[in-house]
């Protein structure tokens, strides 16, 4: 184990969505001034890092990660100002700050490619990655973007295609190139300079394309895959786009950037196995976490998948790899949508009390679900260019506003604005007003597991070890530090209760946190009732059960 500890070792991250989380100036889309009014609330979540979707120029074509400008600020979310107050404030209050890296590719309005598609002689010509038709006058190869279609578009000026691995509008740099790696090292540094707490890059192991261009071989499994996961793209096997061997040298330079600096972090997407998520450490030279997205992709949410992504990751991480587990992000359906309700308590539990660094995004605090956008609302260009597929490769569901309160528009935006995408039917219901008035709701047990996560040292730094219960829809696990309490954290994934005989663990224990925030007092671990859905978080305790 990791013997000193970074602040990203023992904190929580806090992803926000900018267009969604508060809207200052009415125009019915969030931006940096009104993350600025919710830092108070953010605070009082005991996070300790905000991590920041793109917040560059961009024509939107998806969203930010098409960047036209990787050293200003889009002015829909307001000025360079702005973001100096945001990034002052925020350290005022101890929170970290984390901006997005889209290093993969460039807006197609970005001066770069515009320089790169104006003629084949052109300096930054081979700044992308541009080929020659095929024979027949068609594409290169067979590669397939993710977003729909063909990974390659014609451009009619200069006779070649460039490739795209996303929307057309957002060609892909070539890191062969060592002028590329050498712009994006000073993008790096003028943030880093700003004096931001690191970056999570995105599409990390994808930076890297096969030199030889070859056909990617069909992936035969297609159809066994999870429905939510069978896109078009997937009929494919990334072979050649994807995790390719060479990329880890790429991803090494990256790193010594950041160590440039002090105390700064660099947290790589990575969708990957865990043989191959965990090689993304380097020798603790490539990534300070590369994500670890299992618990998203579980299926099905039971305790035995569960205990078994826990039991293989921990297994495969390296001496100097410190763990990481996320929940949700701005790519995938919200969990509450995914398990329901009930289970996500469940799930929050369990994502607070794991060994490693939790990736929280913003709303599962108070459990938002995804929420259903009507055809005429739709934004999300793998929707729209898949309208068939809308509710498969989507991603508007779980990118809605935040619900502050009950007020017209949750308080998002103001009352007679149309926020840029629906809100959620029972967001007078569901939402921080109300939950913080409630001691028994999912914000309160948020609250309770972070502050009980942040003040023991078995919970933020302490060892994982797996207990048996007995129950193959119960998951158990002890957490402890040396010289610490020691906490079992007790989760029922099944809908009937339990009965379970701990015995085999010797002390007495009491209830710390419980997941319905009602039930409390000592329990005895012979006999410890688990009702539906439950979860509990035991302390050791002194005193002896009755």
């Amino acid at each position: 184990m990791v013997t000193q500890h970074a602040w990203w070792q023992t904190g929580i991250v806090y992803q926000i969505y900018p267009r969604s989380f508060q809207d200052s100036n009415g125009d019915g889309i969030g931006d940096l001034a009104g993350i600025v009014r919710r830092l108070d609330y953010l605070k009082s979540l005991n996070i300790d890092a905000i991590w920041l979707s793109p917040i560059y120029p961009s024509p939107m074509h998806d969203f930010g990660y098409d960047v036209a400008d990787y050293t200003a600020i889009h002015p829909m979310f307001g000025s360079m100002a702005d973001f100096d107050r945001l990034l002052a404030e925020a350290h005022q209050r101890g929170l970290k700050l984390l901006l997005d890296l889209v290093p993969n590719h460039t807006s197609d309005e970005h001066p770069w490619f515009i320089e790169s598609r104006s003629s084949r002689d052109n300096p930054k010509r081979d700044w992308y990655i541009w080929r020659d038709p095929a024979p027949d006058g068609g594409p290169p190869n067979n590669w397939l973007s993710l977003f729909g279609g063909p990974a390659w578009t014609f451009d009619e000026k200069t006779g070649q295609y460039y490739l795209h691995q996303f929307v057309t509008q957002q060609p892909e740099l070539n890191y062969r190139n060592p002028e590329v790696f050498a712009a994006m090292q000073n993008v790096m540094r003028f943030w880093l300079d700003k004096g931001i707490d690191g970056f999570r890059v995105d599409v990390i192991w994808l930076m890297l394309k096969d030199p030889q261009f070859r056909d990617e071989p069909p992936n035969l499994d297609w159809d066994k895959l999870p429905p939510l996961a069978q896109a078009p793209s997937e009929r494919l096997r990334h072979i050649y786009t994807r995790n390719l061997s060479e990329v880890h040298d790429l991803i090494k330079e990256f790193r010594a950037v950041i160590d440039e600096y002090d105390e700064r972090v660099m947290i790589g997407e990575i969708y990957e196995p865990f043989d191959q998520l965990v090689t993304y450490y380097g020798q603790g030279d490539e990534c300070h976490l590369p994500f670890n997205f299992h618990l998203i992709l579980a299926h099905p949410w039971t305790a035995p998948v569960v205990r078994g992504l826990i039991d293989a990751y921990e297994v495969l991480l390296p001496e100097h790899g410190w763990p990481n587990w996320v929940l949700g992000n701005h790519d995938q359906h919200r969990i509450a949508s995914r398990i329901g309700r009930a289970q996500a308590r469940l799930a929050t539990m369990l994502l607070l009390t794991l060994r490693g660094t939790p990736t929280v995004y913003y709303g599962e605090e108070i459990g938002m679900e995804n929420v259903p956008i009507p055809p005429e609302k739709v934004q999300d260009p793998p929707a729209v260019n898949q309208p068939e597929l809308a509710h498969i490769v989507g991603r508007d569901p779980e990118r809605t506003p935040m619900q502050w309160d009950s007020s017209l528009n949750a308080g998002f935006t103001p009352a007679g604005v149309e926020p840029w995408l629906p809100l959620a039917a029972d967001y007078a219901d569901r939402n921080v007003a109300q939950q913080e008035a409630d001691p028994t709701s999912m914000l309160s047990l948020f609250r309770a597991l972070t502050t009980l996560r942040r003040a023991e040292p078995s919970l933020h730094l302490g060892a994982y070890t797996a207990v048996e219960t007995g129950s193959d829809e119960v998951l158990a696990y002890l957490r402890s530090a040396p010289d610490q309490d020691y906490f079992l954290v007790v989760l029922n994934f099944g809908t009937r209760s339990h009965t379970l005989d701990l015995g085999k663990i010797s002390w007495g224990a009491t209830i710390a946190v419980a997941s319905d925030m009602v039930r409390e007092g000592l329990v005895d671990l012979t006999q410890l009732e688990l009702g539906p859905n439950e979860g509990l978080v035991l302390r050791e305790s002194k005193q002896p059960h009755r």
